[in-house]
Parts: structure tokens; sequence; C-alpha cells
């Protein structure tokens, strides 16, 4: 069986895979947050904590070309993502051991360790995604592999919230242990293709020659940019998101565990699938911009509703959050459309690895700034007002129009 080869069981793996990398993001990004909030934990300790948890992802592209260099017939990009994965079990191991992991600084410590091979993982599945794939599929796609992250950040973020009082926190390590296994299942159902002997970075001299011609590309460095600057809005709202819920409850993680549970995920999913196959119709390029307005506009509209709802009224403001998630799965598959288009097939690992690189960068810088600015500002004004740079940020796509520098990333093997 090889589930590369063909359209259907491209979706089937990649969304299985993303299912994978989703599950521990979850437990991160939505789950840790509420906890701690739960608890009286400061927003700004919050965001700073995020912040550190997330830079291994913003980094990967620093060892990204070891992924894209160490090719051979026995070791494969299969090699790379099964590797990785019995990294991510053991970096969580230790925290069977662990009583209070809210408090623990042990889970710190295991999930940073745990973030730098996930983020290897990410890279080398990115990199396969880029090998098997053509551009008329990338969209739709997308919205698939973000189906499978969702529903992986659905069962590991909402969910825990809801059970995690009841079952401790080991069964969720536990839980997050079984994801890693599924994931080291799928190794066996597929076959990574090599790069074809005249592409191959085959050496360092090779791939540095690769290297210096994508640095010499603007798409290149319009990606970078735009990567870090213009998710800044969404990602915001997805770091505080749940603490905000959690506030408006009283202390209580029920209303925030339903959201990511549910809400979050299908309204992403529904944006995804959607939104991927618009964007496949009219470009990436086009489809990441008018995406980037509905998504900019929709949290502006939900700032000025949080503001308008009392301490208490957590349920009011669920249908607006539930709209901006939808707006961000069309964004979220537009844009990694549109970095695919503009990704080297030669680099799939480190030049789509410096563009995700650059968006979780904007991640953890994102959670940094509104971590502070809400003790002072609120969430509404917090969110709309980063929101706002986010849509200036839009501009920057203008400046690509009409360029097609990169070497042809659509090859299939």
């Amino acid at each position: 069986m090889n589930l590369a080869r063909s359209r259907s069981g491209r979706r089937v793996l990649f969304t299985a895979y993303y299912f994978v990398e989703g599950a521990p993001i979850g437990f991160l990004w939505w789950s840790l947050p509420s906890l701690l909030r739960s608890e009286d934990v400061g927003t700004e300790r919050i965001g700073a904590l995020l912040g550190w948890l997330v830079l291994p992802w913003a980094f990967k592209w620093l060892w990204a070309p070891l992924i894209d260099l160490w090719q051979g017939p026995a070791w494969t990009l299969r090699g790379w993502i099964g590797a990785a994965q019995v990294g991510m079990g053991l970096t969580l191991v230790p925290l069977l051991f662990t009583d209070d992991l809210a408090r623990s600084e042990m889970l710190v410590a295991c999930l940073f360790a745990h973030a730098v091979f996930a983020a290897t993982q990410d890279a080398a599945i990115d990199a396969l995604m880029i090998r098997t794939t053509t551009p008329a599929e990338r969209g739709q796609l997308s919205g698939w592999m973000q189906l499978g992250m969702l529903t992986g950040r659905s069962l590991l973020g909402g969910g825990a919230l809801l059970v995690v009082s009841r079952i401790g926190g080991t069964a969720v390590v536990i839980a997050l242990l079984s994801v890693v296994a599924l994931g080291l299942g799928l190794l066996p159902l597929y076959r990574a293709p090599l790069p074809a002997h005249d592409r191959a970075a085959s050496n360092a001299s090779e791939l540095g020659r690769h290297l210096r011609s994508a640095l010499g590309r603007r798409t290149t460095w319009i990606g970078l940019a735009f990567a870090a600057l213009a998710g800044v809005g969404f990602e915001a709202v997805g770091a505080f998101a749940g603490p905000l819920l959690t506030e408006r409850s009283g202390g209580a993680t029920e209303v925030s565990g339903r959201f990511f549970l549910l809400y979050s995920v299908v309204g992403m999913a529904v944006g995804g699938l959607v939104g991927g196959r618009l964007t496949d119709r009219v470009g990436a390029r086009r489809g990441t911009v008018l995406s980037g307005v509905a998504l900019g506009v929709t949290i502006l509209a939900t700032s000025v509703a949080i503001g308008s709802t009392a301490a208490g009224d957590a349920a009011e403001i669920v249908p607006w959050l539930t709209a901006t998630y939808v707006m961000i799965g069309w964004f979220t598959a537009a844009s990694y459309a549109l970095f695919m288009e503009w990704t080297d097939a030669r680099l799939g690992a480190t030049q789509f690895s410096a563009y995700m690189g650059a968006t979780n960068l904007c991640e953890a810088w994102a959670a940094f700034a509104a971590g502070r600015m809400i003790p002072v500002f609120g969430y509404g004004p917090s969110f709309g007002a980063l929101a706002l740079l986010g849509l200036v940020a839009l501009a920057m796509t203008s400046l690509a129009r009409g360029v097609h520098e990169n070497t042809d990333s659509s090859s299939r093997r």
C-alpha cells in the first residue's frame, strides 16, 4: 500500500498526520491556558509561557536543512518522521510520574523538548506533502489537513478541559502517547519518494547553492514578512479565547472546553474545506487576500461584541468566536497554499519550514503582546488593534503579484 500515490490516499495520509500534529498542540495552546487561568495565573505569565513553548516551531528552519540534505534509499523522509515521533513519545513519558501537571516545572521542560521533535516531524511532513502533491490540489488538501489538526486539537484541547478534573492529568498524557503511536502506525502505509537526481540537494554545496538561489528571490522575503505579521490578530484570539471564556465564566472551564471541543473545530473545518476549494478556483494569492480581509473584519466585529457583554456572559461570546474561527480556517488553508506555491521543491523542508516558522514566530509574539495588552486595555480592544495590524500586512501580497520566480514545485513522483 502506498497512500502517497493517489489523491484520495494523500488526503487520508496528510489528514491523519496533521491529527497527530494537532493533538499535542491542542493541549498546549488550548487546554493549558484555560487551566492556568482557572487557577488565577495572570495573562502576562500565560502569554510569556506560550511564547516560549512555540519557539521550536518558530525556529525549526535552523535545522530543517538537515532534512533536505540527509536523504537516501536507506533514510528517506519517512525515517525523519518516524525518528521525530519516537522523540515526541520519549519526552512525554516523564509526565506520567508528575502529580500536579498544571504547576509542575517538569511540564514546561518536557513540552519544550517535545516541541523540538514535533517541529522536526512537521518539517519532514511538509516536505513530503510538497514533493507528492500538485498545486491544483493544495488548497483543498490544506483544508483536509486542517481538519485533521483541528480534530486532534479538539480532543486534547477542548475534550481535555471537560474531563481533566475527572480523569486526571496522567490520563491526558496517556492519550497524547496514544496519538504518537498512531503516527508511528502510519509509516508502513506509504513510501516517501526521493528527489530526482537533477533536483536533489545531494550534498552540502548543492544545498547551499539552492539556498542562495531561494534567498535571492523576492517571494521568499515577502513570504517571510507576511507570515510573521499577517496572522497576528487571529493568533492573539487563539491564545486568549480560552482565558477569556474562563474568566467570563467565573473561573469555570466548561464553556471554554465545549468551545474548543466542538465550535472552534467545526468552524475552522468548514472554513478550511470550503475556503480551500474556493482558493483553488481563484488562486492562492487572491484567496489569501480575500480570506485575510474577511478574517480581519470578523475579529473587529468580535472585539466589539466582547466589549458589549458583561462578566458572566461567556456563552454570548461563543457565536462571535465561532465566526472568527471559520475565517481562520479559510485564511490558514489559503495562506498555506500560497506558501507552497512560493516554495522550491528541492528545499521542501527548509523553505516551507521557514514560512511556517515565521507563522509560529507570529504566534509567539502575538501571545506575548496580547498578554501584556489585555490587563491594560481589555480583551476586545487588544484583539481589535492586533487585527488591524494583520489587515495592513495583507498589502505585502501585492508586491508578489505577477512574480513567478521559484523553481517548479509541482513535480510529483
